[in-house]
């Protein structure tokens, strides 16, 4: 979660205010070209410690039951939701930051009620996976999508497949597709995607997150002293907070390579040559809305003109497809689906300067009847 970044600003701007406390008290001043000596090497003797999963025996790159084995042999946990009936479709399930696949669990159930499957597995370094806590870096990660797609999409090969990326699953499923942007892939619906890039954050919090990297790489940090609201679903953080599989505390230099990867979804979002349906929730207090509203007027308009599309829920958190309002969420995402396949001439839509103009853009006032559309 990016809110256990002001943990990371507290813990920091206190140790700096207890130098300042001492350093006038120290009695030769000529001390101070040493300790400056000292501090340079102290800052550039650590630097982020990424997990490097170790050489396996040559699996050949495939699904099973339960497990995804991606391109060098790693296993990754799997789950699969397919619906009782006939399939339409396939929804590849990009999870978010410190979850893992289970939190689809309840959106996958909607899905399946209509008639589509959904596919979810476990990133490097989150859920039951090996080195779990460890950041596995945004290539390896990317490349486990991509090869994820590539199986998927050969299971079901006369089926649309689609991408949904939740929060850090988003600006997965940006890199790899504007990468690759392969042509299985009907579509991708980013959901609170994690695209606020070091280029829209503080000079302050830049600094301060690269200085934590380089000196304190292993710290563990938590945002338990912010009053941050993730969802006003409060169950369901509650069962999330019992969970052993959903980590509490993150390495420094997890927060570190997570930045990595959301400077690269937002850098590419040029390359992203897809149907595309963005989803945001207007009292998300993880993702600001200005980085996302920015990754959406910058997101080109397909070879026939189409712009991409934006929901924004005046009712709604960071955790959409768990929020209270999330069967709202879910029936906006599969309607978008299935006017991918009876495609007409998008509205543009203008709710005001606040709002990025052009292209899909509905908001939401708790009730799907006080839906407004602009034509």
């Amino acid at each position: 979660m990016f809110f256990i970044y002001a943990n990371i600003l507290y813990r920091t701007l206190s140790s700096f205010q207890l130098a300042m406390q001492i350093l006038p008290s120290l009695r030769y001043k000529r001390a101070y070209p040493f300790l400056n000596i000292c501090m340079l090497l102290l800052l550039t003797a650590c630097s982020p410690d990424f997990a490097v999963f170790p050489q396996v025996e040559p699996n050949l790159p495939g699904l099973s039951e339960d497990i995804f084995t991606s391109y060098d042999g790693v296993e990754l946990p799997m789950k699969v939701w397919l619906p009782d009936h006939a399939t339409a479709g396939v929804i590849i399930a990009v999870h978010g930051f410190n979850d893992y696949s289970n939190s689809f669990k309840n959106a996958a159930a909607f899905f399946n009620d209509h008639h589509l499957a959904v596919y979810s597995y476990d990133q490097r370094g989150f859920g039951a996976t090996k080195a779990k806590g460890r950041w596995a870096g945004t290539k390896a990660m990317v490349k486990d999508l991509s090869v994820f797609i590539t199986h998927v999409s050969q299971t079901y090969p006369s089926l649309p497949v689609y991408i949904l990326g939740d929060s850090m699953g988003g600006a997965v499923a940006i890199a790899a597709l504007a990468k690759e942007n392969p042509a299985e892939i009907q579509g991708v619906i980013l959901v609170a995607p994690a695209v606020w890039a070091r280029s829209e954050m503080p000079f302050y919090q830049r600094w301060l997150l690269w200085i934590a990297a380089h000196t304190l790489p292993w710290k563990k940090v938590t945002g338990e002293f912010l009053e941050i609201t993730a969802s006003d679903n409060i169950e369901m953080l509650k069962e999330l907070s019992k969970d052993p599989l959903v980590i509490k505390a993150t390495r420094v230099d997890t927060l570190y390579g997570l930045s990595n990867l959301m400077d690269e979804a937002y850098r590419n979002a040029e390359l992203l040559r897809v149907n595309t349906l963005i989803l945001y929730g207007e009292k998300d207090e993880i993702i600001p809305r200005e980085p996302v509203f920015k990754l959406y007027k910058r997101l080109p308009l397909r070879e026939d003109q189409v712009r991409p599309q934006l929901i924004v829920y005046e009712n709604g958190y960071h955790m959409l497809l768990r929020d209270l309002q999330a069967e709202n969420v879910m029936s906006d995402i599969v309607e978008w689906i299935k006017a991918q396949h009876k495609f007409s001439p998008v509205f543009e839509k203008n709710l005001g300067n606040e709002y990025p103009s052009g292209g899909m853009i509905t908001s939401f006032n708790g009730a799907r009847e006080k839906k407004k559309e602009a034509y």
